[in-house]
């Protein structure tokens, strides 16, 4: 089975992939690479999935490092391996070689970091949630915090859902202007007193404003391609019982 994932020459490393639907052994709606446990997919079909992730990063799946994701600004620092109970966060950096990183999303957005100079990683999972409450500044935090040069930090965005396809309420744009009455730039008026939400957009504005090296999105909405993303909220729309979980790895 052969994985193909987005990968962004920003980050100056092939050690590195937004992975897709492509490969994979799953079927039915997670037909392809579903990477997720938090599915109701078959372990054994998850597991097989992820090794083919890590072989394809030169990896074993126990050197894999992901959390349990809970829409949080909360960053764990991986030396190896992350054993039982799974730490409740949405990032994870690391200086350690042979360590693969990793965040699952389907919609929300997969941040990948690196500093070149040091070779210093992070992942992070930011949905509105977590973005809003500073997942990504936290994570370039946490990666100067274990040696990392903020200036040389490099980040990626990788596929989510775009602002077509991501239709919000009113409370959900208050919660925004409460926050900072210029989130507003994010925001378009939608249909019938709806909104759009940047989400990517969003996303980048909070990574430029933490002065590293650049940020970037892929440009993939998730929604968007049926073919090579799940998606939470098509998977709504379509009235499926459940979806599965791209996932996207780094590794120093």
């Amino acid at each position: 089975m052969t994985t193909r994932p987005i990968q962004s020459d920003a980050l100056l490393t092939d050690k590195h992939g937004f992975y897709t639907r492509d490969g994979g052994v799953s079927v039915g709606i997670y037909a392809g690479l579903n990477c997720g446990f938090g599915s109701d997919d078959e372990s054994v079909a998850v597991a097989k999935n992820r090794d083919l992730v890590s072989s394809s990063l030169g990896l074993s799946e126990r050197e894999l490092a992901t959390v349990y994701q809970v829409h949080s600004a909360t960053v764990v620092h991986a030396v190896g391996p992350i054993g039982e109970p799974t730490p409740k966060a949405d990032a994870v950096v690391t200086m350690t070689k042979g360590l693969g990183i990793g965040v699952l999303t389907a919609d929300c957005a997969p941040l990948l970091f690196r500093d070149p100079t040091t070779n210093c990683v992070g992942a992070a999972h930011a949905g509105w949630q977590g973005a809003l409450k500073g997942i990504g500044p936290a994570t370039i935090d946490k990666m100067v915090e274990i040696g990392a040069n903020r200036r040389e930090i490099h980040a990626v965005v990788g596929p989510c859902i775009s602002q077509k396809n991501y239709e919000v309420g009113a409370e959900f744009l208050e919660r925004f202007l409460n926050d900072d009455p210029n989130h507003k730039q994010f925001f378009v008026n939608g249909s019938e007193g709806k909104y759009q939400f940047d989400l990517p957009a969003f996303c980048l504005h909070t990574l430029q404003g933490a002065n590293i090296a650049n940020a970037s999105w892929t440009g993939h909405c998730t929604y968007a391609d049926t073919v090579r993303f799940f998606s939470y909220r098509r998977s709504t729309h379509m009235k499926e019982p459940d979806y599965g979980r791209q996932i996207s790895v780094i590794t120093p």
